[in-house]
């Protein structure tokens, strides 16, 4: 990720590529900077999904540290009165067997002083691998959507891990624990139930330039089943250029009347680096 620098649409990245004269013109243009910019952190938030900091290595010993943040806030006013913000960020530290990370997320839109939109979601991981295959695995995590029928939804749980699959081309690894889960709806009833969370992450290297992931998560108590899943694209066509699509499937077994069972949401993200 610390390689991307600047993308935007189809358009505008052929211009930069076949016009030199002009793409100095555009890039010199403010407006068209922060657009840019406000571009480039929510894709570059998209792709950050499809890592996975315990995807690739498992046991190898390996002490690294890593994280990223990224910000954006964009606002107008006249016409339409709207205010966009969203934030984001990871922190993964490995020591050898062992491996933690945290990651959080906050979005926030308001059109014509309405508020269309307010979602947080912080998760914490910690895995400890007892070969290449095994491991165990402790999560807790919290979101908080002013939009879902879960206004807040919180669990704390564990359990074992293991990889299927453990190739350079092709990765596949499952797990399943039990916990605690706290929800809230919007309607104001909460409770705490025993709850349990299974999880899939699918890597497959098509190529050395594309490759396929495949995430899923089925979150589960006496209120409600939650069921994620998130498959996208990635196509390195150049070293400076690249591409990945993904199609994010949400569906909640029991919303509140009036609330729709399914959200899907599509990206389409074109990364240019240089």
């Amino acid at each position: 990720m610390a390689k991307l620098a600047k993308l935007g649409t189809v358009s505008a990245l052929a211009l930069l590529l076949a016009t030199p004269t002009l793409a100095q013109t555009l890039i010199g243009d403010r407006a068209l900077d922060d657009r840019i910019s406000d571009i480039e952190i929510k894709t570059e938030r998209e792709l950050a999904r499809s890592e996975d900091s315990v995807r690739y290595s498992f046991g190898t010993g390996e002490q690294s540290a890593r994280g990223s943040v990224s910000l954006t806030y964009s606002g107008a006013s006249g016409n339409t009165d709207t205010q966009d913000f969203a934030a984001g960020g990871r922190y993964t530290l490995r020591n050898g067997d062992w491996s933690q990370s945290v990651g959080f997320a906050f979005t926030f839109g308001e059109a014509n002083k309405v508020k269309n939109e307010e979602n947080a979601f912080v998760v914490y991981d910690l895995t400890r691998s007892f070969s290449d295959r095994f491991y165990a695995f402790g999560v807790a995590r919290l979101e908080v959507d002013d939009f879902a029928s879960n206004k807040k939804d919180a669990f704390l749980g564990f359990g074992p891990g293991y990889r299927i699959i453990n190739e350079d081309n092709v990765a596949w690894r499952v797990q399943v624990g039990i916990g605690a889960r706290y929800t809230e709806l919007q309607n104001g009833t909460n409770d705490t139930n025993a709850a349990g969370i299974l999880s899939s992450r699918l890597f497959y290297r098509i190529s050395p330039t594309v490759f396929l992931t495949n995430d899923t998560d089925v979150l589960g108590s006496d209120v409600n089943t939650l069921v994620t899943n998130d498959i996208g694209l990635s196509v390195a066509m150049n070293k400076a250029l690249s591409t990945r699509i993904s199609y994010r499937t949400e569906y909640d077994t029991d919303p509140l009347p009036g609330r729709k069972n399914t959200d899907n949401k599509l990206n389409v993200s074109l990364v240019y680096g240089f």
